[in-house]
């Protein structure tokens, strides 16, 4: 069975939770070691034993970040001792490569180094000396990498291929539901048909451009529209999210939700918020977030920005709702001037599409598994013996 070692950026975020559990369908036993952003317990599915605690980082504060860094590389044979050598090590993006590096040299055998890039940061970005300096520290790192995993081909065509960063094999993994049990559909919950519409924004709440949009929206249209909000709100970057969401109407903020509950929550919306603003001309415009494939899966339309790699994913199949600007004016043109006839033909067209476009099946986490064992050193000596 391949052993991986999973170094991860934040033990409480979903995201890594579900990654762990599609490697563990796909065959292979996960053992999970890295920071974390929240004082909250990670989550219970995080593989093979208890995760290895790494210490806290703070989001936003890059400089934290690199100190918390070289303090965990110090410690790193005494945290990981005892645990058997593992095969394979995915690092969840450059901070965890780093480190990637440093536990590989503690075995005979080095494992096999997996660079896992879902986001593209602003720092990696400018034209100035921190960010070359970054860059120049994640093409040397990224140089031993056997694999590239990333969610976006814009990642790809944007990012890593104009700036050379890495020249490995690419495995691009979307943001996709998991759907492991029975079959691979999931039911199709949305949307209500039902006035008011509801807008959901579900996940990583980080955007204030976004915020103020959706307020000014439901302000404006005064009960035809209500916004529902779920996730985590950044408080780095929207410190007075508390605030603004208590006095605004039509608008309110329902916690954090599991997985499990995806299905409850957005049957009661009618739309998904997929646009952000919070890298504009850059990530932002780049990603496929989580959002996109929860939404669809669950038979919500979508709501993108023009020239975003989300819209493209929309556009070229013919589905979803595509503002110009994705400005307060846009989205309340477009609701107003949205009959329910056409609001039942796109419904339709996105029903039709096979669950695929949104899901993880158990054969796909076979298909990743076998892609990373491929990568194994023991499976290189074989084929040479």
């Amino acid at each position: 069975m391949l052993a991986i070692l999973y170094l991860v950026h934040d033990l409480t975020d979903p995201a890594v939770a579900r990654r762990v559990t599609m490697l563990t369908a796909g065959g292979a036993t996960v053992r999970v070691a890295g920071f974390r952003r929240e004082l909250r317990p990670a989550p219970a599915e995080l593989g093979a034993g208890a995760p290895i605690d790494l210490g806290m980082t703070r989001d936003g504060r890059f400089a934290q970040r690199i100190a918390a860094v070289a303090r965990a590389a110090l410690g790193l044979r005494q945290a990981l001792a005892g645990m058997a050598a593992p095969d394979i090590i995915i690092a969840r993006n450059l901070e965890m490569l780093a480190l990637a590096h440093r536990v590989a040299g503690l075995y005979r055998l080095p494992p096999a180094i997996v660079y896992e890039s879902l986001d593209i940061h602003r720092l990696l970005l400018g034209s100035g000396a921190v960010s070359s300096t970054l860059r120049t520290v994640e093409r040397r790192l990224a140089a031993d990498a056997a694999l590239l995993m990333t969610s976006s081909p814009a990642f790809l065509r944007e990012y890593f291929g104009p700036y050379g960063q890495v020249s490995a094999p690419v495995e691009l993994v979307e943001n996709k539901v998991l759907a492991l049990e029975g079959e691979r559909g999931m039911p199709q919950v949305g949307p209500r048909f039902e006035r008011p519409w509801v807008i959901g924004w579900f996940g990583a709440l980080r955007c204030s451009c976004s915020l103020a949009i959706l307020k000014d929206v439901a302000s404006r249209m005064d009960g035809a529209i209500e916004v529902v909000m779920r996730g985590r709100p950044a408080y780095s970057e929207i410190p007075d999210f508390d605030a603004q969401v208590r006095d605004a109407p039509h608008l309110r903020f329902e916690g954090s939700y599991r997985p499990e509950d995806l299905q409850s929550h957005y049957a009661a919306v009618d739309f998904c918020w997929a646009i952000d603003f919070f890298e504009a001309g850059q990530n932002s415009e780049w990603l496929l977030p989580n959002r996109l494939y929860e939404s669809g899966a669950h038979g919500v339309m979508a709501i993108a920005r023009t020239n975003t790699e989300t819209a493209r994913f929309l556009q070229a199949r013919n589905i979803g709702i595509v503002l110009d600007e994705g400005s307060a004016d846009d989205l309340v043109a477009r609701l107003s001037a949205l009959t329910d006839e056409e609001l039942v033909g796109l419904s339709a067209r996105q029903q039709a599409l096979d669950a695929s476009t949104w899901t993880y099946g158990v054969e796909d986490c076979r298909a990743l598994v076998k892609r990373l064992a491929a990568l194994a050193p023991s499976q290189h000596m074989e084929a040479a013996a």
